[in-house]
C-alpha cells in the first residue's frame, strides 16, 4: 500500500509563519497488475491496477473504488465517476472533457500532467492531493472540500471554488486566470505562487487566504471596484 507524508509543509517568502502548509502525499504503489477487462464497472473494486493508455471514454464507473492504482495516458472524456473513490493513486496524463466526477473523493493522489476541460468535482472531497502540470480549463469544484491540496506548475483556466471548503491549499508556480471564489470558505490557503492571479468574482472571500504584496497591486483596482472606491 502507498505511505503517506504526515509532516507539514510550511509557505515560503513573505508571512511565512502566517500559513500552514498543506500535507503531501508520500506514493509508493506496489507492483502493479495490468487492467485487461473491457470497461469500467459502476461500483467496481480496482486494487492494485495499472492503466496504461486506457481509453475509457464514455464508460460508466459511477461509485468505483480505485486504491494503489495507476492511471497513465487515459482518455476520459464524458467518462462518468461520480462518487468514485481515488485511494493512494498516481494519475498521470489524463485527456479529455466532461468527466463527470461529482461527490468523488481523491485521498493521497498525484494528479500529474492532465489536459481536461469541464471537469465536474462539484461536491467532491480532496484530501492530500497534489496536481502537477499540465492545464484544466473550467474546473467545477463548486461545494468541495478541499484539504491538504497543492496545485503546482499548473494553469487553471476559470476554475469554479464558488461555495467551496478550502483548508491548507497551496498555489505553487501556478497560473490562475479568472478564478471564482464566491461564497468559498478559506483557511490557511497560499495564494503567492499564482501568477497571474486573477479572482473574477468572490474577492471578498479571500479572508484566510495570504497573498503577495505585488499581488495586491495588481487586483488593487478590482478591489477598489467592488468597495465603491474611485480611482483618479
Amino acid at each position: 500500500m502507498a505511505r503517506r507524508a504526515t509532516g507539514a509543509g510550511t509557505g515560503a517568502g513573505m508571512g511565512k509563519a502566517a500559513v500552514k502548509g498543506a500535507r503531501r502525499p508520500e506514493l509508493r504503489l506496489p507492483p502493479l497488475e495490468p487492467w485487461t477487462d473491457g470497461e469500467l464497472a459502476p461500483d467496481g473494486d480496482y486494487d492494485g491496477l495499472e492503466f496504461q493508455e486506457t481509453d475509457l471514454a464514455g464508460q460508466d464507473g459511477a461509485g468505483a473504488r480505485f486504491m494503489d492504482c495507476a492511471l497513465t495516458g487515459c482518455a476520459v472524456d464524458e467518462t462518468a465517476l461520480g462518487r468514485a473513490r481515488f485511494l493512494d493513486s498516481v494519475l498521470t496524463g489524463l485527456r479529455g472533457v466532461g468527466t463527470n466526477l461529482a461527490e468523488s473523493t481523491f485521498r493521497d493522489v498525484e494528479l500529474a500532467d492532465p489536459r481536461l476541460g469541464g471537469t465536474q468535482l462539484h461536491g467532491a472531497v480532496l484530501e492530500r492531493v497534489v496536481i502537477r502540470g499540465g492545464k484544466i480549463d473550467y474546473l467545477n469544484l463548486r461545494q468541495a472540500r478541499l484539504k491538504d491540496v497543492v496545485f503546482e506548475s499548473c494553469v487553471l483556466v476559470e476554475p469554479d471554488f464558488s461555495g467551496a471548503h478550502l483548508e491548507r491549499v497551496e498555489f505553487v508556480d501556478c497560473a490562475l486566470r479568472k478564478a471564482d471564489f464566491g461564497g468559498a470558505t478559506l483557511k490557511d490557503v497560499d495564494l503567492r505562487g499564482a501568477a497571474p492571479l486573477e479572482i473574477a468574482r468572490g474577492l471578498d472571500r479571500l479572508s484566510g487566504a495570504v497573498i503577495s504584496t505585488g499581488q495586491l497591486l495588481d487586483l488593487a483596482p478590482v478591489l477598489a471596484g467592488e468597495l465603491g472606491i474611485r480611482v483618479t
